[in-house]
C-alpha cells in the first residue's frame, strides 16, 4: 500500500471514518447476467487490482501488502437480486445505503458489484460498492472503461487476458523491500528538493528562510486537529446514513458557471453552499463559514488503473453570501490557491506521518469537518453494460467524519448529485436535499435571461 491508501485504510481504526465508495447505475433494462459476468471477469484481469487482497506487514513495521488473492472467487464479488414489486429509485437507494453502512470481509478483495431487476418501467440498477484504498473517483472512471461498452450489441476487446498469478510472499521480506523502497524514494526526493533549496540560499537567503516557514505553516494547516465544528446545527456524528440524489441538467449549469466567470466545479459548490445556507436558516441559526473537505488529485498519466491517487484539503468556504455569481467568485479564488498549497505535494509524507498516530488524532482531523463535496467527470455520451444503456450514475463518496458528502458524477447531459448523509447530523434529509435543490436553482438562474423553470431539475429522491 501506498501511505495515501494506507491512510485510507488505517482511519477505519474509528468506524466512522469508515472510506467506503458506494455507486448507483441505473440501466433502461437488465443487462444480460452471462455478458455481465465475462466482462467484469475480464475487468479484472486487466486491472489486477480487483483480485488482490490484504496482507498485514511483519510485526506492523510497514503499511499492508497487495497480494493476489490465491482463493479469488468472482462468483463471491458479484450478485443479484430481484426486488420486490414496486421498486423504483428509493427502493434502490436502499439496497445501496445498507450496503455501504457492512464494512468489507478483510480476508478478499474489497469490492462486491449487486446488480437488481424488477424496477419500474423494466428497468434495473447495480450497486457498486468499492474501498477507497482501492481506487479513487478518477481511478474508478478509468476501471468503468473497461467494463462498459460504446455500442449496445458490444465491443470485441479481443483474446481474455490470462488472470494474474498468486505468488509466495513472504512477509519479512515485503517489509523489508518496503522499507528499502521508500528509504531510497525519500532520499531522492530530499536529494532532489535539497539542490535547489541550496541555490536559493544562496542567491536570496531571506526568501529561502519565508519559503520554508511557508511551507511549515502550511503543512501544520494541512494536518492540524480541529475542535468543533463550523456548523452549529450540524454536530453530532453516528455510524447511520441515508441516500438522497438530485439530477441537474449539465449545460444549463456549465453556461451559469461561464456567466460567473467560474467552473462547473464552482457551480456545484456554491449550489451546496447555498442550500446550507438555507438549511440553517431553517434551523434558526446564521452560520458565516462552513468548514469542507475537497479532494485534490494528483493522478498523473503514469498511474496506473486505480489506486487512490487524491489528497483531501480543508477549507473554510463562505455561507453568508446570497448572490450565487459573487459565491462562485468568492470559490473559484480560495479553491484554485488551495491547489497550490505548499503542502499539497507533500500529502503523501504527511499521510505517512499521520499514519504513525492514534485514531483519535485522525478523529479530531475530520470529525468537526461540516461537508465534503466531490465533482467527478464522467461520460459525455452513451454507455452500455451488457445489453443495457446507462441511465444515470450516482456516486456515494464516504462521509469521513463529515455530516454528509455531496458528490456530484456527470453522465451525458446530465449532472448526477449523490447525496450521503449522516442522520445524527442531517436528521431531515429530504429538508436538506430540498434546500440543496434550491442552491441548484440559484446558480442556474445567474445571467440567465428568464428565472429557470421548476421543472429544470427532477424530484429528488430520498432514501428513508
Amino acid at each position: 500500500m501506498t501511505q495515501p491508501d494506507f491512510f485510507s485504510w488505517n482511519m477505519e481504526r474509528d468506524p466512522i471514518l469508515r472510506s467506503t465508495i458506494v455507486a448507483v447505475v441505473v440501466f433502461d433494462t437488465t443487462p444480460d447476467w452471462d455478458r455481465f459476468v465475462d466482462m467484469i471477469d475480464r475487468a479484472t484481469r486487466v486491472v489486477p487490482n480487483f483480485r488482490h487482497k490484504l496482507v498485514p506487514a511483519w510485526l506492523g513495521l510497514a503499511p499492508p501488502h497487495w497480494v493476489v488473492d490465491p482463493d479469488f472467487d468472482l462468483s463471491w464479488h458479484l450478485r443479484r437480486l430481484v426486488l420486490p414489486d414496486p421498486a423504483d429509485i428509493r427502493t434502490v437507494l436502499d439496497v445501496a445505503r445498507r450496503s455501504g453502512m457492512e464494512s468489507f470481509d478483510r480476508d478478499r478483495p474489497l469490492w462486491q458489484f449487486t446488480l437488481l431487476s424488477g424496477l419500474d418501467d423494466g428497468r434495473a440498477a447495480l450497486v457498486l460498492k468499492v474501498h477507497h484504498s482501492l481506487t479513487d473517483g478518477l481511478g474508478g472512471i478509468q476501471i468503468a472503461d473497461q467494463i462498459v461498452d460504446f455500442a449496445r450489441g458490444g465491443t470485441d476487446r479481443g483474446p481474455l487476458p490470462d488472470a494474474p498469478v498468486p505468488t509466495e510472499t513472504s512477509a519479512l521480506a515485503d517489509t523489508v523491500e518496503w522499507e528499502v523502497a521508500t528509504g531510497f524514494e525519500l532520499a531522492r526526493k530530499a536529494v532532489g528538493a535539497a539542490l535547489p533549496s541550496v541555490r536559493r540560499a544562496l542567491v536570496n537567503p531571506i526568501r529561502a528562510v519565508q519559503s520554508a516557514a511557508t511551507t511549515a505553516a502550511a503543512v501544520v494547516r494541512f494536518a492540524r486537529p480541529i475542535p468543533d465544528t463550523l456548523s452549529p446545527v450540524m454536530t453530532e456524528r453516528s455510524l447511520r446514513r441515508r441516500f438522497a440524489v438530485i439530477d441537474v441538467p449539465v449545460e444549463p449549469l456549465h453556461q451559469a458557471s461561464k456567466r460567473a466567470d467560474g467552473s462547473l466545479n464552482d457551480a456545484f459548490i456554491a449550489s451546496i453552499l447555498l442550500g446550507l445556507r438555507k438549511y440553517h436558516t431553517l434551523h434558526g441559526a446564521d452560520v458565516e463559514y462552513l468548514r469542507a473537505t475537497v479532494p485534490v488529485s494528483l493522478r498523473t498519466e503514469a498511474d496506473p488503473l486505480g489506486g487512490n491517487r487524491i489528497t483531501l484539503v480543508r477549507l473554510a468556504l463562505p455561507a453568508n453570501v446570497a448572490d450565487p455569481a459573487e459565491l462562485m467568485h468568492r470559490i473559484h479564488e480560495i479553491v484554485g490557491a488551495s491547489r497550490h498549497d505548499p503542502a499539497v505535494p507533500l500529502s503523501g509524507a504527511i499521510a505517512g506521518a499521520l499514519n504513525l498516530l492514534p485514531s483519535s488524532y485522525l478523529a479530531s482531523v475530520f470529525k468537526h469537518v461540516d461537508f465534503l463535496a466531490s465533482d467527478v467527470p464522467g461520460s459525455p455520451i452513451p454507455m452500455y453494460v451488457a445489453g443495457a444503456e446507462i441511465e444515470r450514475y450516482y456516486a456515494f463518496g464516504p462521509t469521513l467524519g463529515t455530516a454528509l458528502n455531496v458528490t456530484l458524477m456527470s453522465h451525458t447531459n446530465t449532472c448526477c448529485v449523490g447525496i450521503n448523509a449522516d442522520t445524527a447530523s442531517v436528521p431531515d434529509l429530504k429538508v436538506m436535499t430540498d434546500c440543496i435543490v434550491d442552491g441548484f436553482h440559484a446558480v442556474l438562474g445567474v445571467g440567465a435571461a428568464q428565472p429557470p423553470a421548476a421543472t429544470v431539475l427532477t424530484p429528488s429522491w430520498v432514501s428513508v
